[in-house]
């Protein structure tokens, strides 16, 4: 009875047609955001603002790019992580050429570099589609791994080959470096995910949203229709690889504060990426949010929560178990509910809707 339209009339088109509908979800949107600016940075620590809140929203985002590639234009990637690892050289190269630019300002503009590597790398998807994209997108994962390594000039020649991340303020607050606060970070992180989250939400209901759909469901009826596949395919990789390079770059400067970026971008983010989406539900943003906390979350949850509870547990054993966790839900959501935890959430809002009354 809390959760239902009754009373809600639509007075226009585009109240009919908006995102959030009713005023329950509304106020829920408003709640959450709330609480991720005011609640989690003063009831968390340091350790918890950086070792999990940090990470959920850089996955997140990287999770809501590979679902716009995989989830609603249905082609399949297994490269994010290369292209994470472009955003990430990308930023670092800007803020060697223009020092005095603000670190956000060349975060957002280092996923423009990673769009154009996408787009690139999917002009296969032209021709080719499925298993074979895939594997094509793979070979971009490796190329893209060796460059990082074998090209010094990315790294600005450094004996380590690391990413040495430099300190810039924001108001007079340094928001990347050795001095920067995890809460500073935090906040940096949530502006940036919840603006670029808010972007893709309008590009998913929009006109290039709905001609991604029509191909994912069948390219050729949408050609017919008169949607040409190459604007539609390449404008997914283009937007796809620029929340992944965004993601990356927020990684090394926002998260980690330097090291090999080599050692980070590998074929194992790309599947714990894929995975993420999995799980969250294909072609839903709050899908990506939902597959994004429960993989950054479990890991953490396991190897600190379980010894605050008395149950003993090595770093080891609880790596271990987060992949059988992991690799036993993929199989379960596959086969019972493939649409993920997005559409349980589904479900359940249309159970509260007629509630308390089964129909």
């Amino acid at each position: 009875m809390f959760y239902r339209e009754a009373g809600q009339y639509k007075t226009n088109y585009a109240a009919d047609m908006a995102v959030f509908p009713l005023r329950q979800d509304r106020i829920g949107i408003a709640v959450i955001l709330a609480i991720a600016l005011v609640g989690i940075p003063l009831i968390g620590n340091d350790f918890f603002i950086a070792s999990v809140m940090i990470p959920f929203l850089v996955f997140s985002l990287a999770a809501i790019g590979l679902n716009i590639l995989t989830g609603y234009t249905g082609l399949i990637s297994l490269g994010t992580a290369a292209f994470m690892g472009v955003g990430a050289y990308s930023c670092y190269k800007l803020t060697t050429f223009f020092p005095g630019v603000n670190i956000i300002v060349l975060i957002l503009l280092s996923g423009l570099f990673s769009a154009a590597i996408g787009v690139l790398f999917g002009l296969p998807s032209l021709r080719i589609k499925g298993f074979y994209l895939a594997v094509a997108t793979l070979a971009a994962q490796f190329f893209l791994q060796w460059a990082f390594v074998r090209v010094p000039w990315l790294f600005n020649y450094n004996a380590s080959g690391a990413i040495e991340v430099p300190q810039r303020t924001l108001f007079g607050l340094p928001i990347t470096g050795a001095s920067a606060t995890p809460e500073t970070r935090y906040f940096v992180c949530l502006g940036l995910v919840v603006v670029l989250t808010w972007f893709a939400s309008n590009i998913v209901h929009g006109k290039l949203g709905r001609s991604w759909m029509a191909v994912r469901d069948m390219d050729i009826a949408a050609e017919l229709m008169g949607i040409k596949l190459l604007n539609a395919k390449l404008t997914a990789f283009a937007v796809s690889s620029y929340f992944a390079g965004v993601a990356g770059a927020m990684m090394i400067f926002l998260w980690y504060g330097g090291g090999e970026a080599n050692d980070v971008f590998t074929i194992r983010l790309s599947f714990t990426i894929l995975f993420m989406v999995i799980i969250g539900g294909l072609g839903s943003l709050i899908g990506s949010f939902f597959g994004a906390a429960f993989l950054s979350i479990l890991p953490t949850a396991l190897k600190f929560g379980l010894p605050a509870l008395g149950v003993p547990i090595g770093g080891a054993t609880a790596e271990h178990v987060t992949f059988m966790l992991v690799g036993a839900l993929i199989i379960l959501f596959l086969i019972l509910e493939p649409h993920g935890l997005a559409r349980l959430w589904q479900i359940g809002k249309q159970k509260l809707r007629t509630w308390p009354f089964p129909y």
